[in-house]
């Protein structure tokens, strides 16, 4: 394996990237829960009318939650 040399400044403005990176991601995720947790909230007060599990299920599939 090569041994690869950079310098302190390019480290630096790597590892800056890569924390907003991460930062960006944090947030995605949670919007996504924040939005999965409003879509259970609706199904719960009926706001979402299903007449069976299944039509549920599809809804929140559609809505990119995973359902087992």
């Amino acid at each position: 394996m090569e041994t690869v040399t950079v310098s302190k400044d390019k480290l630096g403005l790597v590892i800056s990237d890569v924390e907003k990176l991460v930062s960006h991601f944090e947030d995605l995720v949670e919007d996504q829960e924040q939005i999965i947790k409003l879509r259970l909230s609706d199904i719960k007060t009926g706001k979402i009318k299903g007449v069976s599990e299944e039509e549920l299920d599809k809804y929140l599939e559609k809505r990119g939650v995973k359902v087992a």
